[in-house]
């Protein structure tokens, strides 16, 4: 049986004359149910949103080890995606 993973992508926001740093990746959880993992990442995508940062951030929801999300969301924006296996195509979630 799979279980999943929710993944959270962050690159800090950069002072006038700062140097990138990279992207900064952590696992913030496994779950048994890929719902539970999209339930864990949506409020996580939700609060970021709320706190005004002004970081790039992005969570991603797949089996570990996998090259390929299940689910994604972007800290910029209000749109959620999926991947369609069936076309390796990013669909939005309404």
């Amino acid at each position: 049986m799979d279980t999943f993973e929710l993944v959270e992508f962050v690159e800090p926001a950069l002072g006038e004359g700062a140097y990138f740093g990279g992207t900064e990746s952590q696992v913030l959880g496994v779950f048994e149910t890929e719902g539970e993992a999209v339930a864990d990442g949506r409020a996580r995508w939700k609060a970021f949103q709320a706190s005004g940062s002004t970081d790039v951030a992005w969570w991603i929801v797949r089996v570990p080890g996998e090259d390929l999300a299940r689910w994604i969301a972007d800290g910029s924006n209000a749109t959620e995606r999926v991947l369609d296996l069936t076309t390796n195509t990013l669909v939005e979630v309404h």
